[in-house]
């Protein structure tokens, strides 16, 4: 016992610890003092082979982005007459979250205004020629019936009608071109409110960033603005070309976050890049999120589960149990009487955790998870812990 003593204190194997724990009588070498009696059963740990579902998963990592994002900015060039929003403030459609100094734009459609009225004048006053023409170019054609007028007068009396007939067309050309003047004027100031408009998505989004003071100048398409869509919002994970094969639009997924790391937040993949990125080799693939109360926010990190694959009534054991002899993955499975175990070669499938998935014939009632180096093809065993002897793997 000294001895067994010593080598524990110096740090021998676990091995060799179980060897002096159960005597020189079993797993000694041919030149050892049991040469020739009966090998000992090894010692083994076991658990049973389990018939059920298991599911090829996993975690990937990504960030959350919003699902629509875009800058309200102006339409003209101005001074930032007033700001009517703040950012995290929520926005509808058409709202106006910011006004333009509006002085010239008023202007304009003032004077816009004053020629529309004046080409109208212009109308009318050519209207009334029109009619005087048209009257006395049919006078004088009477005058000429009954042989009091000359042709020549008959000659100016037409031209007088012509002359007030492209008057008119002037006229009302100017009416035109006056009416199409207001109506820019009018959009020019239209366009000094600043609005929240977007297309399709719902009618109501966030407002996420200011970028402008009031009293800052401010050109044409300059952001003012920055309006997101926080419901839903969209995931980006990028997947290996292993794993691509088992994703398809619609697959539900599993996002935790470190913002509440208790909580699960359900998915649903919408969009699977056709390319890989020749840098990383993987594929893009983005999820939508419902955050109907905005506790989730666009740039967090997260944590992305998928079930890539489902196995039902699957062989499983645990992982422990596989070793590998001879180039080829087994498992050790204990005989009905639990005397002796018996060798077989497995093909290995679905991992879940501890749990793994194999296929083989006859892999049935339990399994060696532990003292699988003391044991070969027909070996004589005794179920125990090893844990009591002081060997683990």
């Amino acid at each position: 016992m000294i001895q067994a003593s010593k080598i524990i204190s110096g740090g021998a194997c676990p091995l060799t610890i179980l060897l002096l724990f159960l005597g020189v009588g079993w797993g000694c070498g041919p030149g050892d003092k049991g040469a020739g009696k009966e090998r000992a059963p090894a010692p083994i740990e076991v658990a049973p082979v389990e018939i059920g579902r298991i599911e090829l998963r996993r975690q990937l990592s990504g960030s959350l982005s919003p699902s629509a994002d875009f800058y309200a900015a102006a339409r003209i060039s101005g001074q930032v007459k007033e700001l009517r929003v703040r950012v995290s403030d929520p926005v509808q459609r058409g709202d106006i979250i910011a006004v333009l100094d509006d002085a010239e734009p008023i202007q304009a459609v003032r004077q816009s205004e004053a020629n529309l009225l004046v080409a109208k004048a212009n109308l009318s006053e050519a209207e009334a020629r029109m009619e005087i023409a048209g009257k006395e170019s049919e006078r004088v054609r009477k005058l000429r019936e009954r042989g009091i007028a000359s042709e020549s007068q008959v000659d100016t009396a037409r031209a007088e009608e012509l002359s007030a007939t492209a008057g008119l067309a002037v006229a009302e050309a100017q009416i035109a071109r006056a009416e199409a003047e207001l109506e820019s004027a009018r959009i020019a100031l239209s366009d000094s409110l600043v609005k929240a408009e977007w297309s399709g998505g719902g009618g109501e989004r966030v407002i996420a960033e200011r970028l402008v003071d009031e009293g800052d100048a401010v050109g044409v398409n300059d952001p003012i603005f920055r309006v997101v869509d926080l419901s839903p919002l969209t995931g980006v994970v990028r997947v290996t070309e292993k794993d691509y094969p088992y994703i398809s639009a619609g697959d539900p997924i599993e996002v935790r976050t470190d913002a509440f790391p208790d909580e699960i937040f359900a998915g649903v993949v919408t969009r699977i890049a056709p390319v890989f990125s020749e840098a990383s080799r993987q594929a893009r693939v983005e999820f939508e999120v419902e955050n109907a109360d905005h506790r989730l926010k666009p740039g967090m990190f997260v944590r992305a589960a998928m079930v890539l694959s489902v196995v039902e009534n699957a062989t499983i054991v645990p992982d422990l149990s596989i070793v590998r002899r001879d180039d080829e993955n087994g498992v050790f499975l204990l005989a009905e009487d639990r005397s002796t175990v018996r060798w077989q070669p497995v093909e290995v499938g679905i991992r879940q955790g501890h749990r793994v998935e194999v296929r083989g014939d006859g892999i049935t009632g339990e399994v060696v998870t532990l003292g699988q180096q003391l044991v070969n093809d027909g070996s004589k065993v005794r179920v125990t812990d090893l844990e009591e002897v002081g060997v683990a793997q």
